[in-house]
């Protein structure tokens, strides 16, 4: 039908007819322009099918005429809700109250976020909305607007360039932006460069100071780089915080084994759910009882929480999925096990180097196989920057 939600506030019924003629019976009716859906057939002499409530008394006559019964076995709609919610006048009550009572809250002020600034000027945001009355519990029709709560929050809150508000459901947000002063320059104490790793010297950029090595030169740890020293003779010297950077060549060694023979799980795609209703670190099993017979299988934990108003509620449901997997063994060439030798030891360097380093070269120094597995020594040239600040003490 067209109109389903109007039908379902006047009320239908499911009518079941029994008689000789009951083709006939529907044929008139339906010439009589009433409405029927749903119908069928039951048996040779009934069918069945709905109508709306208001149909019923122009169904009568015909009924008579064409000799068939009729029995109403299903009542659906506003009418039969009404009738049953008179007979159930407490739940009726309660279920009302509910609905007040959550249409009530939802027109309080039940939370207040202040996002960004820092700790004073967001204490100094909040005294100010609690002096416009912006607190827990408030009826936000008494509060005024939200371009009105700016400005006020604005012209007192004057350490804090701009100050945003937004209502967002029962929740004021507040962002600041504060005033961005420059940054006072560092003030560092005389000091040198050194050398805190074996390298080649491979690149070099001074700022302040005096460079003590050269390109391509070879250093130990402890090794000057960068004086803070400057000056031609003793009285003209003077002593600055040396700074620049200085990238070396430095070799990495690394040694990886991969297994020839390597065991694997995939999922199957089947799976079974349970849910357990979490309150107070207790959990009460609601759904998915049976234990699934898998013979390998892997397990899977979401946690849904509820937030009502801004405050979390203790209670949660837990789902725990477990997923049935296939283990299977697979059998590596040492080619292969080789190129993911290779790739794990270029991971692994590249968790020991620093994050600006540059991998340059890596070559394969020896191969051997022994036990299943593929040993493999791997050398690698990696440029980073190999400074290290050493303070400057009088006397020296």
């Amino acid at each position: 039908m067209k109109n389903q939600w109007m039908t379902f506030i006047k009320g239908y019924v499911y009518v079941e007819v029994t008689g000789v003629y009951t083709e006939r019976l529907l044929n008139a009716c339906l010439q009589k322009g009433l409405a029927l859906w749903s119908i069928r057939k039951l048996d040779s002499n009934r069918l069945g099918f709905y109508m709306p409530l208001n149909d019923i008394y122009l169904v009568k006559p015909l009924l008579k005429k064409h000799e068939c019964k009729v029995r109403f076995t299903k009542r659906r709609g506003g009418p039969f809700l009404l009738s049953k919610m008179k007979k159930r006048t407490g739940f009726t009550l309660g279920v009302l109250s509910f609905l007040i009572l959550i249409i009530v809250c939802s027109q309080m002020v039940w939370g207040i976020q202040v996002k960004g600034g820092s700790p004073k000027i967001a204490n100094e945001v909040e005294t100010a909305a609690v002096e416009l009355g912006i607190k827990r519990g408030t009826f936000r029709q008494m509060l005024p607007p939200v371009e009105v709560i700016q400005q006020e929050i604005q012209q007192r809150v004057t350490d804090a360039t701009w100050i945003g508000v937004r209502q967002k459901g029962t929740t004021y947000e507040f962002e600041i932006v504060e005033h961005q002063l420059p940054e006072e320059a560092e003030l560092l104490s005389p000091r040198h460069l050194v050398a805190k790793k074996k390298a080649v010297i491979h690149k070099m950029f001074v700022e302040h100071g005096h460079a003590e090595v050269k390109v391509h030169d070879y250093v130990q740890p402890g090794d000057l780089l960068v004086s803070g020293v400057i000056g031609t003779n003793e009285k003209n010297q003077q002593t600055v915080p040396a700074k620049g950077q200085v990238l070396g060549e430095i070799w990495y060694t690394s040694n990886v084994s991969v297994p020839i023979e390597a065991t694997f799980s995939t999922l199957t795609g089947k799976n079974h759910s349970r849910y357990n209703l979490t309150f107070m670190d207790y959990d009460w099993p609601i759904w998915g009882f049976g234990k699934p017979k898998y013979q390998s299988q892997q397990e899977f934990e979401d946690i849904k929480t509820l937030d009502l108003f801004g405050w979390r509620v203790p209670i949660a449901l837990k789902e725990r999925q477990i997923h049935e997997t296939n283990v299977y063994e697979r059998t590596y060439t040492v080619e292969e096990a080789k190129q993911i030798g290779m790739q794990q030891a270029e991971l692994e360097l590249a968790e020991r180097v620093p994050q600006d380093a540059e991998i340059k070269s890596g070559k394969l120094l020896h191969e051997s196989v022994d036990n299943g597995k593929v040993n493999l020594k791997i050398h690698y040239q990696v440029i980073e920057d190999i400074t290290m600040e050493k303070p400057i003490i009088q006397g020296d």
